[in-house]
């Protein structure tokens, strides 16, 4: 299936969308989840800019290896914010 480049921010809005529901609904069935409202604005706001930059490194970065090395970059960024907001590791 290919998913042309007008598609592709509406996939990204759906997917962190799809996301950040699985918080919400687990806060339904147990006490163990508990998140504000603060905490689904930051984790939306963080997830659709990793979206976007990986949008933009797979728009704009020509050779498949440096685009790679790009997303993962992304990738391990948001790896270590969600961390550090999570736990405080730093």
């Amino acid at each position: 299936m290919v998913i042309e480049k007008k598609q592709r921010p509406l996939l990204i809005a759906g997917t962190v969308l799809g996301l950040l529901l699985i918080p919400f609904i687990a806060m339904q069935f147990t006490s163990e989840v508990v998140w504000t409202a603060a905490d689904f604005l930051v984790m939306g706001m963080l997830l659709l800019s990793v979206g976007f930059l990986i949008e933009v490194a797979i728009r704009h970065v020509p050779k498949l290896k440096y685009r790679v090395v790009a997303i993962l970059l992304i990738l391990g960024l948001f790896f270590l914010i969600w961390a550090e907001l999570a736990v405080g590791i730093f």
